[in-house]
């Protein structure tokens, strides 16, 4: 095999500059969304979790869907959820249909967590990201990333 057939496919100078300017805004953008929820304690993590199962049926979900949905490994999640735990925010619960599975459940506390945080993190984002933007920018990006994350996510899931 000739060493031109392992070649990388370099990116061109405009493919580089949306790469770089794509990584540098979202690093910036998650670190500031993340500093702005310091003052409830909370990491985007935790709120990320924390929104998910406040949208589930019952403020619960399966730790397996859970993990799926905020594209964490099971192990990160697992993590996450010690810590979680401890602030009585949530709570695992053994699922009786599986013995295997658990359940990762919001507590009262980690319920009125949320709703404290919320109208900050929302005025964050949209400070921070939504207000610099146009509706058809808007739409784009719901566009944009809607493909390129459910190309990843089936990547994901395939390697799962």
């Amino acid at each position: 095999m000739s060493p031109k057939a392992n070649a990388p496919k370099w990116l061109n100078p405009r493919e580089m500059k949306a790469w770089r300017s794509y990584i540098i805004a979202s690093r910036r953008l998650l670190d500031a969304l993340d500093s702005d929820l310091t003052g409830h304690d909370l990491s985007m993590a935790d709120y990320e979790v924390l929104a998910q199962l406040s949208d589930a049926p019952d403020r619960r979900m399966r730790m397996s869907e859970l993990a799926e949905i905020a594209m964490l490994s099971k192990s990160r999640l697992s993590h996450r959820m010690k810590v979680m735990e401890k602030a009585g925010w949530v709570k695992r619960e053994e699922c009786e249909s599986d013995k295997r599975g658990y359940f990762a459940v919001m507590t009262e506390k980690g319920w009125k967590a949320i709703l404290k945080a919320a109208p900050d993190h929302v005025d964050s984002v949209r400070n921070r990201f939504v207000d610099h933007l146009t509706v058809k920018d808007q739409e784009e990006l719901a566009k944009i990333f809607d493909r390129v994350q459910s190309r990843l996510r089936d990547q994901y899931l395939d390697e799962a």
